[in-house]
């Protein structure tokens, strides 16, 4: 097929403005709303996710919260602990306690469970060895959702 030399149609102008050039390290997301709370964000790769107030079964945003920081230290031990050995069992669990006290909202008292089981041998034993240091690494160190809690990010707000 021949290309055209006429005009296509008008392209549609956005009513946001042009975004500049994100650097390689700033992360983002999206957030829409679908309804009176309920929300669906949308990450930079396309990916979506879909969380809600309480009335809802989504997510909450304190849910999602909770699963960032699972999934964080479940992504950092994991990379570490899979380089002796495939675990037969990997479970993590979080729970905190969300507050209202003098200083406003908050979730105080947030644990985080690991549950994993190796296979029995050589290498299953070197993963269990290492699977204290993995976990206190990614506290320590490598998890950027809860040493982002920790060291108290401050958090801006615009009206764009």
């Amino acid at each position: 097929m021949a290309a055209s030399s006429e005009p296509g149609p008008p392209i549609a102008e956005s009513s946001r403005p042009p975004r500049p050039a994100r650097p390689p390290e700033e992360r983002s997301v999206e957030i829409t709303r679908l309804s009176l709370g309920e929300y669906e964000a949308v990450n930079p790769r396309g990916g979506r996710i879909r969380f809600a107030s309480g009335e809802h079964e989504a997510f909450t945003p304190v849910e999602l919260l909770l699963a960032a920081i699972a999934g964080c230290t479940a992504a950092d031990v994991d990379y570490i602990t899979v380089k002796r050995s495939e675990p037969t069992r990997f479970d993590v669990r979080i729970r905190g306690d969300k507050v209202r006290d003098e200083t406003g909202n908050c979730v105080k008292n947030i644990r985080v469970d690991l549950d994993l089981t190796f296979p029995d041998g050589e290498a299953g034993d070197a993963a269990r060895e290492i699977l204290p240091s993995a976990a206190q690494r990614s506290h320590d160190r490598l998890c950027t959702v809860s040493r982002t809690i920790e060291l108290g990010t401050p958090v801006e707000v615009e009206i764009v």
